[in-house]
């Protein structure tokens, strides 16, 4: 199981990932952020999720092309560059759906394609096992593979593209990942993260939380302690209240009528 995902800001990405792999009969870690980068001209950054087979054909295909000065070393835009990724994951489709699905496997791919070439500006896309990408946009800044459902309703309450910093971001994606490692025990350490700001064109902010790391500890530890405290200073909840009770007796509104005005058009 994986969970990764890109965060889009006003200021640049945030790309963070977990490290737990079951591929084949075993939990093990495995790397799930990949680079790949002219300094100075474009820079980009993949997430991969699924079939572990598949995804690093799909990365052996972009990173041969990549030193041959093709592909995404070539593209013109990011739109360009998340279509070369898509095209990568048609082939290998191609070359191994058709085995897959003979012996009851599905062919999974997911990636999340951040980066920026030259004076564009950067941009997150999420790569489907179709090859067809979806763009992140201020309304809907962040993408996200894997065992996404944990981690969603922190990104969901807290990102906003034009007023979150980097360094919010960065904590709101280390926030998610926590949450989805304590409610599912095949997402797991160790967490990558990868910050990058607009223009930069280098990829030199990254950092590796392990398990035992002492950052990662305080960072998860304090979110819990912080939670408990914003629950605590919650307006109270009128249990009971004799408003309440005297509101739901005269109400004449029956059930069947709430569900119709819900569920049917008007």
């Amino acid at each position: 199981m994986t969970y990764c995902l890109g965060i889009l800001t006003r200021e640049g990405l945030v790309m963070a990932s977990d490290g737990r792999s079951n591929a084949g009969y075993e939990v093990q870690s495995c790397l799930k952020m990949h680079t790949l980068a002219r300094p100075g001209e474009r820079v980009f950054v993949l997430l991969a999720s699924g079939g572990l087979s598949l995804t690093q054909s799909v990365l052996a295909l972009l990173e041969r092309d990549f030193a041959r000065g093709e592909g995404l070393a070539g593209a013109a835009t990011m739109y360009d560059a998340a279509r070369v990724v898509g095209g990568a994951v048609r082939q290998v489709d191609e070359l191994d759906r058709a085995a897959l699905e003979r012996d009851g496997a599905r062919f999974n791919v997911h990636l999340v394609l951040g980066g920026q070439i030259g004076e564009e500006p950067p941009a997150l896309y999420l790569i489907y096992p179709q090859g067809n990408p979806l763009r992140a946009t201020p309304e809907a800044p962040f993408a996200q593979i894997g065992e996404t459902k944990y981690g969603l309703p922190i990104l969901v309450r807290g990102i906003r593209h034009d007023e979150t910093s980097l360094e919010e971001a960065a904590k709101y994606a280390l926030i998610s990942l926590d949450s989805a490692m304590r409610s599912n025990v095949l997402v797991g350490p160790p967490v990558e993260l990868l910050v990058y700001r607009d223009g930069e064109l280098r990829l030199d902010r990254r950092c590796r939380f392990d398990a035992d790391d002492p950052v990662w500890a305080a960072l998860s530890a304090g979110w819990d302690r912080a939670l408990r405290q914003s629950v605590e200073a919650l307006p109270p909840v009128p249990l009971g209240s004799p408003q309440l009770t005297a509101a739901a007796a005269s109400s004449s509104i029956s059930t069947s009528t709430v569900i119709r005005s819900v569920g049917a058009p008007t």
